[in-house]
């Protein structure tokens, strides 16, 4: 079934929405609890040795990718930008899955009410979103 022209400038305006409001979110709880954030970053076994600069790293990141996805003419790079990043969080949580003893809990908020398999569904179900809103994106030259 071939989907209309109007529905996928829908579904991508709502993908981008979804991204906006989840990026905003999570850099605002970040940032709001930031000492808590980089000393949990610190726990990481795979990220210890980074934890202030990606405290500082993510939340900029997150919001720089929210603003773009507002912008029309950044709104594709916003996208690939935004897939790009839950493609990295999300093997960054299976990786602390499936490989490592020890699993600290960085994210904040709602977020952090999940478990790890249920961050893992909610990130994967976000780089589809993402991933069928760049599918949908009129052609253009990047």
């Amino acid at each position: 079934m071939k989907l209309n022209t109007n529905i996928k400038k829908i579904l991508i305006e709502i993908v981008s929405l979804l991204y906006v409001v989840l990026f905003i979110y999570a850099a605002v709880s970040k940032l709001i609890d930031f000492e808590n954030f980089k000393v949990q970053l610190g726990q990481s076994p795979l990220l210890s040795a980074f934890a202030t600069p990606v405290a500082i790293g993510v939340p900029v990141l997150e919001i720089v990718i929210a603003v773009m996805l507002l912008l029309p003419k950044l709104k594709l790079y916003g996208l690939l930008s935004g897939f790009t990043l839950m493609v990295m969080f999300t093997a960054y949580i299976y990786i602390i899955l499936n490989f490592s003893q020890f699993i600290p809990c960085s994210c904040g908020g709602v977020l952090e009410k999940m478990t790890w398999n249920q961050h893992l569904i909610f990130n994967l179900s976000f780089v589809l979103l993402a991933g069928l809103a760049i599918l949908f994106q009129p052609e253009k030259k990047l």
